[in-house]
């Protein structure tokens, strides 16, 4: 058992010994006390490892306790009674709830970008000292080496786990901060985010501007490169996604809140975005859109007071620089819908060129809704010589046969889906791209085929059928499954003889019987 659980991730062991100590708590509540105690270490880790090197310095006169010495270098100041060393002491106490709210309260006071962004729950009723003091003791052993870069990286792995395994304990009200590692991962390694300024205006916790800076990282690239962007009109969630961004040691001082929302209130007015990638709520009906007739932003068309499908849309592409591109996902009826003029403003917005590929998912792939999903990504400029000239056409995937289970009501794609979708899309996109239709699974149509099959653009329509393998051999399954059929009748021809005989045996043993029992 003890070599499983060595073998175990580290994340995993601290979930399973973290959601053992939530006892009555609702998932909702908790994931606040859990996420705060994450962070709250890693803005330690981080403060720690400064103050050794400048208490090591103190005698070139460098001083360990000036806050003016962590901002130069981008680093958070922990008061004393914040550090996590002080509270770990105090585990036991039963007064470590006020303790943690207490230093949650400082280094919001130290620290102006933190301001109303920290939890200060933990001297709630509801929540135990005893396990408040276990879960203080369970993150203390994150801790995996000294050096401020690990630490953030494996503090910042199990903040993004915990963030998932929330969502799914949550259910349907954890998919509104939370979008499926893989689709967000798709999403970017489709969109290739390298540099410029990244875009999302319904940004939950996060996920998106995290995964781009890794995107980056990953491809050898500078993560100063990027800008990013945000607005969220949850503050809860809000409050996760400054976490989560300060965890990774990204700036989020562009990642704005107001409770009126993007439509309402456009937090970056002026903002062109390079890229725009998001996930806004699907077939959302209560956005206001009877407040924003006549609205700038809705170029192609008035979107429906019922339904902000098509307002999103047309949000992103308001937002996008000349050059730039947006990759979203949106509920699959937005392929097909003619209601309220949508059918209009999706028969614009492909005369205008500006569909560049449509991906269809597969069920089961989002935590909060069971309605069928797709992709969409848009570019502002199909010609622009940094891939190929595809105006005049429209990539289609069909990816409902991918991905796999990784329990009974949820679905993921694995590094091979994202790749070959990714791949798929870059090899037409791309100027010297080795792309070629494949039947059932994606197709370059032309507008002229788009326009016969009125705006349509769900990928069955296109990708037509899988092909039959080549060495099928029809005359041979039929002969085959014949000799099958002759022998399943044969054998029930012989059971129903060996049935009949039984019976004639019973019959003739009972009829023996009871006139034997009439002559005594």
């Amino acid at each position: 058992m003890a070599n499983n659980n060595t073998q175990e991730p580290i994340e995993k062991q601290l979930w399973k010994a973290a959601d053992k100590l939530r006892k009555n708590i609702d998932a909702a509540e908790y994931k606040h006390v859990v996420l705060g105690l994450i962070f709250l270490k890693y803005i330690s880790d981080a403060f720690e490892e400064l103050h050794r090197k400048l208490l090591a310095e103190a005698d070139q006169g460098a001083d360990p306790e000036d806050r003016d010495e962590y901002r130069a270098e981008n680093i958070f100041f922990v008061p004393p009674s914040a550090r996590w060393s002080y509270l770990q002491s105090r585990a036991k106490n039963p007064e470590i709830g006020k303790d943690v709210d207490a230093a949650m309260d400082a280094i919001e006071r130290d620290n102006p970008s933190l301001r109303g962004v920290l939890p200060k729950v933990y001297a709630r009723g509801n929540l135990d000292p005893t396990n408040l003091g276990g879960l203080i003791d369970l993150v203390s052993n994150v801790a995996m080496g000294d050096a401020q870069a690990r630490s953030a990286d494996v503090l910042g792995h199990v903040f993004e786990y915990f963030l998932g395994e929330f969502a799914l304990a949550e259910g349907k009200q954890g998919g509104q901060f939370y979008t499926p590692k893989s689709i967000v991962k798709l999403l970017v390694e489709m969109l290739e985010p390298y540099n410029g300024r990244v875009f999302d205006p319904c940004c939950g916790s996060g996920g998106m501007f995290v995964q781009s800076e890794r995107f980056v990282t990953a491809h050898q690239g500078r993560v100063n490169d990027i800008s990013i962007y945000g607005q969220e009109s949850n503050q809860t969630t809000w409050r996760l996604a400054k976490m989560n961004l300060a965890i990774r040691g990204i700036d989020s001082s562009q990642v704005l809140w107001n409770n009126e929302g993007s439509f309402l209130n456009n937090a970056h007015k002026d903002l062109k975005a390079d890229y725009v990638i998001a996930n806004p709520p699907f077939n959302d009906s209560d956005w206001s859109g009877a407040l924003l007739r006549g609205d700038a932003r809705w170029q192609y068309g008035e979107p429906p007071a019922g339904n902000a499908n098509y307002a999103w849309i047309q949000h992103f592409l308001y937002h996008l620089s000349p050059g730039g591109q947006a990759g979203f996902v949106l509920a699959k009826g937005s392929l097909t819908s003619k209601t309220s003029g949508e059918g209009d403003i999706r028969k614009a917005l492909v005369e205008a060129r500006l569909v560049d590929c449509i991906v269809n998912l597969p069920a089961k792939l989002f935590l909060n809704t069971q309605i069928p999903a797709s992709l969409w990504f848009l570019s502002r400029n199909r010609a622009n010589g940094k891939f190929r000239n595809r105006r005049d056409e429209i990539l289609f995937i069909d990816a409902r046969n991918l991905g796999h289970l990784i329990n009974r009501r949820t679905l993921e794609f694995d590094e091979a889906d994202i790749a070959q979708i990714a791949d798929t899309y870059h090899n037409w996109r791309n100027q010297n791209g080795n792309y070629e239709d494949v039947a059932g699974f994606c197709k370059a149509a032309p507008i002229t085929r788009v326009r016969e099959l009125d705006y349509v653009l769900t990928p069955g329509r296109y990708v037509g059928l899988p092909d039959e393998e080549d060495d099928f051999d029809f005359v041979e399954r039929f002969t085959t499954l014949q000799v099958e059929l002759a022998a399943q009748l044969a054998e029930e021809t012989r059971l129903n003889q060996l049935i009949r005989a039984n019976l004639a045996k019973v019959v003739l043993a009972s009829t023996g019987s009871a006139n034997g029992g009439s002559e005594v």
